[in-house]
């Protein structure tokens, strides 16, 4: 096959080809950064592109592996990084104008351990200002959802879920907070994973809330995100909440296959009548896939699973706005409106109010691994519909019951695991009348990465919506 059409491959099918030496890394680039200049134009996905260092990158990586110095499956596979991880000797804008010079002195720790695999950089991918979420106006242009270029394709790691899906990188490092690796992942129709908090390094990444960031994976197939996680995984002396637990081979047991697992739905998050037709659908299917494959399909209940949107919000804005509050008072007014006001705000809560969020949290947690005693991995949807149309994310609320049924979005299934500390993957399951992607999230207990990754490639192998490709 040519360069241009491998661009449409994940990492498991090109490393082999790679080191097989039937494809050069070099024309591997050259072929990425083709499809870069011609798409992201329209997408924005990247915001800083990196021609002339990805093709020296490859150059090496080809005589390496020429001499037999294969470093392993991602010598010479083409990857973005999230604008919100620190690169020596290139800008690092964290998707703000206020951060449009800097430029970092060192690289962020699962930057420096892509290089020592091999991987080549072909830029920093575009973001919600301060990885926040709901940009208004984006100043390095508005990231555009592949599928459909007038929806939004989720955020925060917006650029990075553009680009796995329309091929302008074979994979990606994006970050997840509250969903910020997962939710676009799910509208722009790949695979993210949150990974147990402490289980990558985040030495190097522009922080939002200390207790909760996370280094999140984006890939075209679950395979394709163990080979990544494992690259970038364990404990990193710059980072002391990293954990000192070993890692593992990711692919060890990928194709085990779960039969006689225990797969728990989680009761409060099954799409109830208001939500999309073609969600509900998506999800029901899925559950029937893992009946097929030998799974124990039970409901679980997590009753406060519902609060966790605004409990979530309460510890992230604040811990946010102490990140931020130097630069929110001096500088006020060169932030994004959005950011701006959800900064702000977040000043005002109060330490009682910060303390019962805490509080509630902990409640949570121990529901949820409550719920996991039972099961071996907990099934929801990513939301309750498709990705909205760009802009009406600004539209002003009207009434107490409008701010409570928002509040019900995606946020409502993906800061779950964020609050609890535990790993989550999401992965496609479906597609709208209208062609937009559906996505399932399957989460699992502390750590336990290995079962998320082998539910996730069971359903993965036994259906084909990981294959579809975004006309573009």
């Amino acid at each position: 096959m040519k360069a241009q059409e491998l661009v449409f491959e994940s990492v498991a099918h090109l490393a082999p080809i790679i080191e097989r030496k039937e494809i050069s890394p070099v024309a591997l680039t050259k072929a990425y950064l083709e499809r870069i200049e011609a798409l992201n134009p329209r997408l924005n996905a990247y915001i800083t592109v990196l021609s002339d260092a990805a093709l020296a990158d490859a150059r090496e990586a080809e005589a390496e592996i020429a001499r037999g110095r294969y470093r392993g499956p991602l010598h010479g596979i083409p990857i973005g990084i999230k604008d919100q991880f620190i690169t020596k000797g290139v800008r690092t804008t964290v998707g703000s104008r206020l951060n449009a010079d800097l430029v970092p002195d060192e690289d962020a720790t699962v930057v420096s351990r892509l290089k020592e695999a091999g991987a080549i950089i072909l830029g920093k991918h575009n973001l919600a200002e301060f990885a926040l979420g709901g940009t208004r106006e984006h100043p390095y242009g508005t990231p555009r959802n592949p599928w459909d270029v007038e929806r939004i394709p989720g955020h925060s790691s917006s650029g990075s879920g553009i680009a796995v899906a329309a091929s302008m990188c074979t994979a990606a490092i994006g970050e997840d907070t509250g969903g910020s690796g997962r939710i676009p992942a799910a509208m722009c129709g790949i695979v993210a994973i949150r990974p147990t908090y402490g289980r990558i390094s985040r030495h190097g990444a522009a922080p939002v809330c200390w207790s909760m960031d996370t280094v999140s994976p984006m890939t075209k197939s679950v395979e394709d995100c163990a080979i990544v996680l494992e690259a970038i995984a364990g404990h990193d002396p710059k980072d002391r909440m990293s954990s000192r637990l070993p890692v593992p081979d990711y692919r060890r047991h990928l194709k085990d296959g779960i039969r006689g697992m225990r797969v728990g739905v989680i009761k409060e998050l099954i799409p109830p009548d208001s939500a999309h037709p073609d969600v509900r659908e998506a999800f029901q299917r899925s559950i029937g896939v893992f009946e097929k494959l030998g799974a124990s399909v039970m409901e679980v209940s997590v009753p406060l699973i519902t609060l966790t949107a605004p409990i979530f919000v309460a510890i992230c804005d604040t811990d946010g706005a102490h990140v931020h509050y130097e630069r929110i008072r001096t500088r006020t007014l060169e932030y994004d409106g959005a950011t701006r006001t959800r900064l702000m705000s977040a000043t005002l809560v109060s330490a009682g109010i910060y303390n019962r969020a805490q509080q509630a949290r902990n409640l949570f947690r121990g529901q949820m691994l409550s719920a996991l005693g039972e099961v071996d991995v907990l099934l929801s949807p990513m939301s309750n519909g498709p990705p909205i149309k760009i802009g009406e994310e600004i539209v002003a609320f009207r009434t107490k019951e409008d701010v409570i049924e928002r509040q019900f979005g995606a946020r409502s299934f993906t800061t779950p695991y964020s609050l609890s500390s535990l790993p989550a993957i999401s992965i496609p399951s479906g597609a709208t009348s209208e062609g937009m992607p559906i996505g399932l999230q399957i989460g699992g207990g502390s750590f336990e990465e290995e079962t998320v990754l082998k539910v996730a490639y069971a359903f993965e192998s036994e259906t084909e919506w990981h294959r579809r490709r975004p006309n573009l």
